[in-house]
């Protein structure tokens, strides 16, 4: 029954380290990336639907995003969409495809988001608590209702905290690494 939380503890922990590489996907770190436009919401027919669902995003060369809508009648609403969201990139349109030039960072914008990566990695180590803290309590009441004993709970609790340990790690080496692209000049 402990390994059962665990392994739910661990799996709980994996989707926190997942989440976070996909909201620092999101960042703009001076080069162009897809994660930066494809999960951007259109209002496509009265329907808020994925970009990426509406239009093949390709990177060309590291400052340059290319969005090809599979409908050209969807071409002025995607630069809307773009224009309206927070990734600070405005559209440029030639009738058959949107352009994101992406312009280098500044050092002040640099630092402005390594700041955002840490605080998201912060969370994200919340996280990882939160769930720890969970399971424990949940061996704990497995150990008070007489389900474990008092060596299988201290066992679990070891165990659970190895599991902690590692899932912070990697978080901690996803932040970093994140961080690093973004100083990089």
């Amino acid at each position: 029954m402990p390994d059962q939380k665990l392994k739910d503890a661990e799996g709980r922990m994996f989707k926190a380290i997942e989440a976070l590489e996909h909201d620092l996907g999101t960042i703009r770190t001076g080069r162009a990336s897809t994660g930066l436009v494809e999960n951007l919401k259109v209002d496509y027919y009265d329907t808020p639907t994925p970009l990426n669902q509406l239009a093949g995003i390709s990177v060309p060369d590291a400052r340059l995003i290319v969005i090809q809508p599979y409908d050209r009648s969807s071409l002025e609403t995607i630069e809307k969409a773009i224009l309206k969201s927070d990734i600070g990139l405005t559209p440029s349109n030639d009738g058959t495809v949107v352009r994101l030039s992406i312009p280098p960072l500044t050092d002040d914008r640099r630092q402005d988001l390594a700041k955002q990566v840490r605080k998201r990695v912060e969370e994200a180590r919340v996280a990882v608590r939160n769930v720890r803290r969970d399971i424990h309590d949940q061996l704990r009441k497995m150990e008070h209702d007489s389900e474990i004993s008092q060596d299988e709970l201290h066992r679990a609790e070891n165990d659970l905290q190895k599991v902690t340990d590692e899932q912070v790690k990697l978080v901690d080496e996803v932040g970093h690494t994140k961080e690093e692209e973004l100083l990089n000049v």
